[in-house]
C-alpha cells in the first residue's frame, strides 16, 4: 500500500542556473519536491513522495537528485536533528512545557547529541520516548521518516570516522 512521506534533503551544490536545476530535477523524477535555493551554494528539497516505505521514499529521492545533479553533496536528511523548539512545535507543546518535561524526566529522556546552550537530539529517539514513556500517539509515518533520516545522516558521517578508532570505540561501548 502506497502512502505519502514528507521529508527534506539539503545539498551543497556548485553554481548552476536555477532553470537548469529545476529542469534536471523534474526530468530525474523529483517533480514531487518543492525547491528552495535560499542560501548561495545550497539546495533544499521538500518532498512529498508516494511509495511503500519511508526508506524507499528517501533513498529513491537521493538517487533521483544524484542522477539529476551528480555534483551535489548531501548535507542533511530531515526530519532528524531537533532542538527543544522543534520538538515543542512537532508535538504541540509550548517551548517552556517541553523544557520542563525534559528536566522532569532527565533519567529516561533520550540523551542529546550535543548539550549546551542549544541541545540537539535525534527526532526518532524523542518520538520513541514519547510513545513508550508518555503513551502519546506518534504518527508511524513520521517515526519511519525520522528513523530513516537519522540513518542517512549517521551513515553519511560514519564514513568520516577512522576504522581503527571506530573498532576501538565499539570495543569500549
Amino acid at each position: 500500500m502506497h502512502r505519502d512521506f514528507d521529508f527534506s534533503l539539503t545539498f551543497a551544490i556548485p553554481e548552476i542556473a536555477l532553470d537548469k536545476i529545476e529542469e534536471r530535477l523534474f526530468e530525474a523524477g523529483c517533480d514531487d519536491a518543492i525547491i528552495g535555493l535560499g542560501q548561495k551554494g545550497r539546495l533544499a528539497l521538500n518532498f512529498t513522495r508516494e511509495t511503500v516505505s519511508a526508506e524507499t521514499a528517501i533513498l529513491s529521492a537521493l538517487r533521483d537528485v544524484k542522477q539529476a545533479l551528480p555534483q551535489t553533496r548531501l548535507i542533511e536528511a530531515a526530519p532528524d536533528l531537533v532542538g527543544i523548539s522543534d520538538m515543542a512545535r512537532l508535538l504541540d507543546f509550548s517551548r517552556q512545557n517541553m523544557r520542563k518535561l525534559i528536566q522532569t524526566h532527565l533519567a529516561s529522556f533520550p540523551l542529546p547529541l550535543h548539550e549546551g546552550t542549544s541541545a540537539i537530539w535525534h527526532l526518532a529517539d524523542v518520538l520513541v520516548w514519547f510513545s513508550d514513556k508518555q503513551n502519546r500517539f506518534i504518527s508511524p509515518d513520521l517515526l519511519d521518516v525520522a528513523r530513516v533520516s537519522m540513518g542517512v545522516n549517521i551513515a553519511r558521517e560514519a564514513g568520516r570516522v577512522d576504522l581503527k578508532l571506530q573498532t576501538q570505540l565499539q570495543e569500549i561501548a
